[in-house]
């Protein structure tokens, strides 16, 4: 929790701010927290970068999609040196999106459904 007049990072059962003295309303600091949480998800969608894994894998394609550019890279070397079988990694990598085994982009913001 975070003082709502100086910002100031507070205890989890602080009644008053230590910095500034101000009190702490729990119901306005649970609608900061929730708030929060919708700020941190990300942009992309779990769906699209379920998909692009599935059809596109062997390109990277949904890594490039979750910013994860450089695994991506990695991936496009695999399928070509190993004439497509790496594919297999961005078929996998698709499903675990999907199973919501892999929930978060290159930034750590949890996918939209």
């Amino acid at each position: 929790m975070f003082c709502r007049n100086c910002g100031t990072q507070l205890e989890d059962d602080a009644k008053f701010c230590s910095a500034c003295g101000t009190a702490v309303n729990e119901e306005e600091q649970v609608k900061e927290e929730i708030n929060m949480e919708e700020l941190e998800k990300s942009s992309r969608s779990k769906l699209v970068a379920g998909l692009l894994g599935i059809f596109l894998g062997g390109y990277g394609v949904h890594n490039f999609y979750l910013g994860f550019t450089k695994t991506a890279v990695i991936q496009i070397i695999v399928t070509v040196v190993t004439c497509g079988a790496g594919s297999l990694w961005g078929l996998i990598e698709g499903i675990m999106i999907l199973c919501d085994k892999i929930t978060k982009d290159a930034d750590g913001k949890t996918l939209q459904n």
